[in-house]
């Protein structure tokens, strides 16, 4: 059999059980423990799985993004962590742009005492923060209101982006995984392609919550990214599977 039958068979195995283990994959494939593996890993790498201790699930799919209310109630510890980290990341002097979320937010907080910075976002939480309690200069993209989100998406914020020099883009994602970035909200993708082009550098900001969820849109591919910061809730296998990539692998916490 060859791996593309094989990967059809244990995604159909997967879809239909929800959880399969590594054993009853290696029985009816009759294939070698090492094999298995091998395809699990490729489709996890696909973001179309996800390895469990002795098996594999299901990758989660995102139906809708979470509201910012919804949000501000979730792993607040891991935000800040990364918060608290990628603050050290950013030089002296520099123009940075601030995606929306609430894990750039905990970002935002860190950055109230430093007078140096030209913050650039589309999230009007990150903006009000910066705008009543630090020296930053702060410009909003501006654009059509996402009102769940507290922030700006579309083709008009996208616009406001593409004439700026980005040094450093702080990029959130509700759902990520080996194979990229996903979003339910097709008014998010231009703004985070648009910004990753015209940024110098790409920091990906993410708990591991979000980690493996895959959602209708593909918005940017890992391979985008200099820099993943996330916490130490990720999976050891996720850490494994991502620190083949090119880009650096931060664990905050």
């Amino acid at each position: 059999m060859i791996p593309t039958e094989r990967h059809q068979q244990i995604l159909a195995l997967v879809a239909e059980r929800g959880v399969v283990s590594i054993a009853e994959l290696t029985d009816r494939l009759g294939v070698s423990h090492m094999t298995i593996r091998r395809d699990v890993q490729k489709l996890e790498e696909q973001g179309a799985v996800l390895s469990v201790s002795g098996g594999v699930r299901s990758a989660d799919r995102l139906a809708a993004e979470p509201s910012h209310l919804t949000k501000t109630a979730l792993y607040n510890d891991e935000k800040n962590a990364i918060g608290r980290l990628a603050a050290q990341h950013i030089p002296r002097n520099s123009c940075i742009y601030l995606d929306a979320g609430t894990t750039t937010l905990a970002l935002a907080r860190e950055l109230v005492n430093r007078d140096d910075l030209l913050v650039v976002t589309n999230d009007f939480m990150v903006a009000n923060l910066l705008m009543e309690t630090s020296l930053c200069r702060v410009i909003h993209t501006g654009g059509t209101v996402c009102r769940e989100n507290r922030s700006c998406v579309g083709e008009a914020a996208a616009r406001s982006l593409r004439h700026l020099a980005i040094d450093i883009a702080f990029i959130s994602s509700s759902s990520w995984g080996p194979r990229g970035l996903f979003t339910p909200d097709e008014d998010k993708v231009t703004v985070k392609q648009t910004v990753s082009e015209v940024s110098s550098k790409c920091v990906l900001l993410s708990d591991s919550s979000k980690y493996n969820k895959i959602a209708t849109f593909l918005v940017l591919p890992l391979a985008r990214f200099d820099t993943i910061i996330t916490d130490k809730q990720l999976s050891r296998a996720a850490q494994d599977v991502l620190s083949g990539g090119a880009w650096e692998l931060i664990i905050a916490g």
